[in-house]
């Protein structure tokens, strides 16, 4: 009896040691400082090796986190702010022939911000389109890691402003435009440990300036519209955003000549050889998406070059000959008024005209012996002077000598003649006077008694049905000679005082020959 009751006390004993001993044989290992992104570990361990671990749990605030029969540690790769709580572990050892749980004791741990969630901040919020903006993504590291390192990146809506990250936290638009507009974010994060943060959502309302001043302006190479040559048209606005619509139009046909839209506050539309038929009145629109604002309306005219002159000379006969009168004449068939004209023999100015109003232009130049060359005219519109082909000119003779030699010939033969009729006119007045009878001429030889200067010049120019001609067209054969015509008057009985005044005056007995070339 007494034997059991030592065996039952002795047992009671080893109970009692053991549950002294297992009171404190687990314990949960864990860091003291923990900031976002570390690594915590957690290490249950026991106090001796007497017990034989068969499984073990971890806790957070009394829930399980883990539990595992092979895997005594847990870990938690990057902590969060949500990590912080109380932690613990159990676990059921073997000794000896029996089992027993056990549970640690609670442990701390608060989870300390790396870095607060970053804010954007704007310089404008509304700002006008082609105005810049800037944008900052604001956060700051916690004094005990201000080592570690920070970089940024910005988004509009779901894409990224920059193609990677940014070590800066201001990021410049050097301009935005109404489709920029909408909502804005950015993220900070840390490389080690990396721990991301983003920002709420920042909204972005651009401004649309409508256009107005629109103006149109002409550039052309030469400071002048030349046909063939190019031709800028420039539309511009003094104000107005965005993308803007150009538009130009001719007036009178009431087309669209050509359209652009562009970023900017002015578009050209160049012409690349404008031509005459595009002369006319021009104006241009603009527009943003408000209402479209038209320019001034622009007279555009062109100037032509003018064409290579045509030269002719013209010459009285089938050959040119000394004594003659030329006409020069230069004309370009195309070219814009006014036009200077010059004639040149040998390249020597002869003389310069002016056509103020187009056409051509021509003078007259009396021959010489030495006018013999190449002549050639020009014709500039201060475009660039046109020359025309050269045309030879070859003096033969002098046509002068030629005509003194039918002169000659002519008053020989009239001479002859009129020796013949003085004769005839002495013999018939001899015979009146035998005869005492009256000539034809009586009548007018009293009148010439009264007034002898009248019967004078009435003898001067004779009736055709009194007198008739002695002779016309001398030597008709010759074609220079036109018309030669000679006239004889009989004189009256007081013959010696009229012949006394015939003397006086020459034109009371005239032999006219008129000598004409063709």
């Amino acid at each position: 009896m007494n034997q059991v009751l030592m065996l039952l006390l002795w047992s009671l004993l080893v109970i009692f040691a053991s549950a002294s001993e297992e009171a404190d044989w687990l314990t949960l290992r864990a860091p003291s400082a923990v900031f976002e992104g570390d690594r915590i570990d957690l290490i249950c361990q026991k106090k001796t090796d007497k017990w034989k671990i068969q499984t073990m749990a971890y806790y957070k605030d009394g829930k399980e986190l883990h539990f595992s029969n092979e895997v005594f540690n847990f870990s938690i790769p990057s902590a969060v702010l949500s990590d912080s709580g109380s932690y613990s572990c159990s676990a059921t050892g073997k000794k000896y022939f029996w089992y027993n749980s056990k549970k640690s004791s609670s442990v701390k741990i608060q989870v300390q911000e790396l870095f607060p969630y970053p804010v954007l901040t704007v310089s404008s919020f509304w700002p006008t389109e082609g105005s810049p903006v800037t944008l900052t993504c604001e956060t700051q590291l916690s004094p005990q890691r201000s080592n570690a390192q920070l970089r940024y990146r910005l988004f509009r809506g779901g894409r990224a402003l920059a193609s990677s990250w940014s070590s800066s936290p201001e990021l410049q638009l050097p301009a935005v435009w109404k489709e920029d507009s909408g909502s804005y974010w950015c993220q900070a994060e840390t490389v080690t440990p990396r721990v991301i943060k983003q920002s709420l959502q920042t909204q972005i309302q651009v401004q649309r300036v409508p256009v107005s001043n629109v103006s149109l302006d002409i550039w052309a190479p030469k400071g002048m519209v030349i046909e063939g040559e190019s031709l800028v048209l420039l539309c511009s606005v003094a104000e107005g955003t965005g993308n803007i619509t150009f538009s130009w139009h001719r007036e009178d046909t009431g087309t669209s000549v050509g359209r652009k839209t562009q970023r900017s506050l002015s578009a050209e539309m160049e012409v690349p050889a404008v031509q005459e038929s595009d002369a006319g009145r021009y104006y241009c629109r603009a527009d943003n998406g408000h209402d479209p604002i038209q320019s001034k309306v622009l007279s555009i005219c062109v100037r032509s070059p003018a064409s290579r002159p045509v030269f002719i000379l013209r010459v009285p006969g089938a050959q040119a000959m000394a004594g003659d009168m030329v006409e020069l004449r230069c004309e370009a068939h195309r070219g814009s008024p006014p036009i200077m004209y010059r004639f040149y023999r040998e390249n020597i100015t002869l003389q310069s005209s002016l056509a103020p109003f187009g056409g051509g232009a021509s003078f007259n130049l009396s021959l010489t012996m030495e006018h013999s060359g190449n002549y050639s005219c020009e014709a500039d519109n201060g475009l660039g002077a046109q020359h025309s082909e050269a045309v030879t000119l070859s003096i033969s003779g002098t046509r002068g000598y030629r005509r003194d030699g039918i002169t000659a010939r002519v008053l020989g033969a009239l001479c002859g003649g009129l020796g013949f009729i003085v004769a005839v006119l002495l013999l018939y007045c001899g015979f009146h006077k035998v005869s005492g009878g009256h000539s034809a001429t009586d009548a007018p030889r009293d009148a010439s008694s009264a007034n002898p200067q009248g019967s004078i010049r009435s003898s001067s120019l004779p009736d055709t049905e009194e007198l008739q001609p002695e002779y016309v067209n001398v030597n008709p054969v010759d074609v220079d000679v036109v018309y030669s015509q000679v006239w004889s008057i009989q004189p009256p009985e007081d013959s010696a005082n009229i012949r006394r005044t015939i003397l006086e005056n020459k034109d009371s007995h005239v032999i006219y020959s008129n000598i004409k070339e063709t």
